[in-house]
């Protein structure tokens, strides 16, 4: 099959939220799914939509486990960046759905700096690499632990693995 050269385009967030949340599986690009939306023919043979089997869900966030990755980095603030731009692309649509989580007085995730920004004084908003959220990062440890607790609980990640990625940070 001849290579097939590769376009960039921009897109707003509304409209790439739509597209990552109509991801069906991991690994899934982004012209697959809009192929699919608009009822393209499909250029490849696409996978079965039927829900990864157990032990798939995770995958993205095991590798980095088992390679040490943040292990490696020396801020706890560093892990958790790196703990959510991975759980974003293990599963967009769930991480999606899941970053609604809040505190008491905080929300912890937005669309913007600036969201953040007017949502407290002290919350220094980081962007998740790979994906179009920001985090407050100016929190102590033991709630980054929680963030990351809730937030992989209601992606459906397994109870082990959650508490394996929340103690590495």
């Amino acid at each position: 099959m001849p290579e097939k050269m590769m376009k960039t385009i921009e897109v707003d967030e509304e409209l790439y939220r739509y597209i990552a949340s109509n991801t069906r599986h991991i690994g899934e690009s982004a012209s697959d799914i809009l192929r699919r939306l608009l009822k393209l023919e499909s250029q490849k043979t696409e996978p079965s939509a039927e829900p990864a089997p157990a032990g798939v869900q995770g995958e993205g966030v095991r590798r980095m486990l088992d390679a040490g990755t943040l292990a490696a980095q020396d801020s706890a603030i560093e892990r958790f960046m790196t703990i959510l731009s991975v759980l974003y692309r293990d599963n967009p649509a769930a991480f999606a759905q899941a970053s609604d989580i809040k505190g008491r007085k905080r929300i912890y995730f937005a669309d913007s700096e600036a969201a953040l920004l007017a949502a407290g004084n002290t919350t220094k908003p980081r962007a998740i690499d790979g994906s179009p959220y920001w985090v407050i990062t100016n929190t102590n440890t033991g709630r980054k632990r929680n963030i990351v607790t809730q937030l992989m609980a209601a992606m459906g990640y397994a109870h082990g693995l959650i508490e394996r990625v929340s103690q590495s940070i």
